[in-house]
């Protein structure tokens, strides 16, 4: 791990709540997709607890149909740093009934996690989960405290948060609540990415420009090398040089057009771009308040 003697402000703020989380909860979990915040988070994780190892386990709610490349990571990435890789599975919810696989041009199994995850929190007892989610990213998370308590059917109400004054978290809840906390809520994507870079952090290669086979729909690039994301007989497959800026569900997840092949390049990307990366996310789409829906339904 590279040692880094100028700590900034975000990173300080950001092992600051990680410890609280430690320290307030009897037993967090981080929540681990192998996509580029929550790696951020586990290098923060690293530096909160140094030399030890990180106290709590990673979970992954695999759709699956997640890219093979961050699965491939995950796994590798949780074996080097000795931690418990948790992994429940949204094909499992459909297998028993609790959800069911939706049909269609716009089919994806991401909001069908939120059954997954909360069979899992209540099967593992974990009162705290820790996720990478940022305020910048979307209205909904713009409404999200640090500390963000779901009630015992882990539903989320906006009107009735806590109040963070002068960085004091209250992690005290009542039996059968949990709080989602979120350390880099303050960090953008830019910040995200400098951190990464200044970090010597290593990602999945999809963050990075590559020939893939893609189709466009909708003015979006969508990969065609598996049979996941549902394709018209008439939307031609093309071999393009793209990226990833943020990584989910195949499904609703789609690419850029890049020739950023380092993380120098993605840096220098990322600082002139005009659009958020959720653009690049349908299922954000569906509705105005499609992610605060989600959200209230216990979506992390």
């Amino acid at each position: 791990m590279k040692d880094t003697s100028d700590i900034n402000p975000l990173e300080n703020e950001a092992i600051y709540i990680i410890r609280e989380v430690a320290a307030q909860f009897e037993k967090p979990v981080l929540l681990f997709s192998g996509g580029k915040d929550s790696i951020t988070l586990v290098r923060l994780a690293q530096k909160a607890f140094w030399p030890a190892k990180i106290p709590f386990p990673l979970m992954h709610i695999d759709t699956g149909h997640n890219f093979p490349e961050t699965i491939e990571f995950r796994d590798r990435l949780a074996k080097e740093l000795g931690v418990e890789l948790i992994v429940r599975s949204v094909q499992d919810s459909i297998d028993e009934g609790k959800v069911k696989e939706e049909s269609g041009r716009y089919a994806s199994r991401n909001s069908l996690q939120t059954t997954t995850l909360l069979d899992a929190i209540e099967e593992f007892k974990f009162d705290a989960c820790i996720g990478g989610a940022r305020r910048d990213e979307e209205k909904a998370r713009a409404k999200e405290r640090i500390f963000s308590v779901r009630d015992d059917f882990g539903q989320w109400d906006e009107k009735s948060q806590r109040p963070e004054l002068f960085d004091m978290l209250n992690g005290q809840i009542e039996l059968g609540q949990n709080v989602r906390c979120f350390p880099i809520s303050n960090w953008t994507e830019l910040d995200v990415w400098s951190y990464i870079q200044k970090e010597e952090i290593e990602i999945p290669s999809i963050y990075f420009a590559h020939k893939r086979k893609t189709f466009v729909r909708d003015g979006m690039i969508w990969s065609a090398e598996d049979d996941i994301v549902f394709r018209d007989q008439d939307e031609i497959v093309e071999e393009r040089l793209v990226r990833f800026r943020t990584v989910g569900d195949m499904s609703c997840t789609a690419a850029v057009l890049s020739d950023a092949v380092t993380i120098d390049k993605v840096v220098s990307e990322i600082r002139d771009s005009t659009i958020s990366e959720r653009g690049a996310r349908i299922d954000d789409k569906r509705s105005e308040a499609a992610m605060e829906k989600r959200k209230q339904q216990g979506y992390f």
